[in-house]
């Protein structure tokens, strides 16, 4: 067994260490998938994939950390954790049910402590065909000159345009527009990209092996940065199919004591969004009955992550920004998405542990 503090690492190049060593403590192989860059201590990246259980397994639960770089903190920690946990492992080998871990599915952004990848794309709004028109965020353009400036911290007068924005049309209105996903600036927040990233293609990739097989696939994407600190919000994670909803909610909805919530209803403290990851489960493994959530666990009021997605997208296209700032930006941003408290630490276990447990006893039908 670890320790939950331990579980959880200070850099990526640590993470995966840990990870790495949790699996072959394990007995598991793990399959790495080097990204084509270096990280920002010159380290090795990759998407390291992990099995535990029968290759082919009917029943198939995947665990994914850092779709969204940085958020990949809390994320490693859950699956380090999950890999030490011998009852954890015992119930899903005893249910025939195969876990797959993915560790970092965005490594670069977890490295450079970014939320978009390499190529400046949120992995989550990346999931289109492109073969056609890409989906239009009118209200992204209204807002875009506010939201990277010249300078930074920004002037007196952007901050009264961003606040005179808010009060006329409200905090969700904001958040809305800025995070729904948009494809028309390149350098901008939530870019959705024009064509597939190397994370989207890999994890296809990823899919295409582990995946092709299993009749009924589960999926918990591990997320930060929405809602109050500490609570994993149970989002669902699928098409706006009723049936589909209503099962997730039978497996992760605790008799109405960890609700699911889902962007269609508006009952998730989430935007409506386009381009989602899940979409390749449908393109890649077809023939699966699949149910999914993002598990996405509070840090500081939504408020403060934009602002602070503002910053670091804004050293992002100005490299030349003084270190001192760059530092404080760095660390803001890390603060955003991943709070280094022992409780903030403890609360992500325990809640993550229970999801887990869940979706056993769903693809199991108990």
């Amino acid at each position: 067994m670890i320790g939950i503090p331990e579980a959880f690492s200070p850099t990526y190049a640590v993470a995966r260490r840990k990870f790495l060593e949790a699996a072959a403590a394990g007995g598991l192989e793990v399959e790495s998938h080097t990204h084509p860059l270096a990280g920002r201590e010159g380290e090795v990246l990759a998407m390291d994939v992990a099995l535990d259980g029968t290759r082919g397994a009917d029943k198939l639960l995947m665990v994914s950390s850092a779709c969204h770089g940085v958020e990949g903190y809390c994320g490693s920690g859950v699956q380090v954790f999950a890999l030490h946990d011998a009852e954890w492992r015992a119930k899903a080998r005893d249910a025939g049910v195969a876990v797959l871990y993915i560790h970092a599915l965005n490594p670069y952004g977890f490295s450079h402590i970014r939320r978009a990848t390499h190529e400046n794309v949120d992995l989550n709004r990346n999931f289109h065909s492109f073969t056609g028109s890409l989906p239009d965020n009118a209200a992204y353009r209204e807002v875009a000159p506010l939201l990277l400036p010249d300078v930074w911290p920004p002037n007196a007068a952007n901050v009264q345009a961003v606040q005179a924005f808010i009060a006329e049309r409200g905090e969700s209105a904001w958040q809305a527009a800025i995070t729904r996903g948009q494809h028309e600036f390149a350098q901008g927040l939530f870019y959705g990209g024009t064509a597939p990233t190397w994370s989207n293609q890999t994890l296809r990739q990823v899919l295409r092996e582990h995946g092709t097989r299993a009749q009924r696939l589960a999926w918990i994407d591990l997320h930060t940065g929405l809602g109050p600190s500490g609570l994993g919000e149970r989002i669902y994670a699928g098409k706006d199919d009723a049936a589909a909803v209503q099962r997730a909610r039978q497996w992760w909805g605790g008799g109405g004591a960890t609700p699911v919530t889902s962007i269609y209803d508006g009952s998730s403290t989430s935007a409506f969004l386009t381009g989602l990851m899940w979409t390749a489960i449908y393109d890649e493994c077809p023939q699966a009955e699949y149910t999914g959530i993002a598990m996405e666990y509070g840090t500081v009021p939504v408020t403060e992550v934009i602002q602070a997605l503002r910053a670091e997208h804004w050293l992002n296209i100005h490299p030349e920004a003084p270190a001192e700032l760059a530092a404080q930006i760095k660390a803001q941003m890390l603060a955003a998405f991943y709070t280094d408290t022992d409780a903030w630490k403890g609360q992500i276990i325990s809640q993550a542990r229970q999801s887990l447990f869940q979706a056993v006893d769903g693809l199991t039908g108990y």
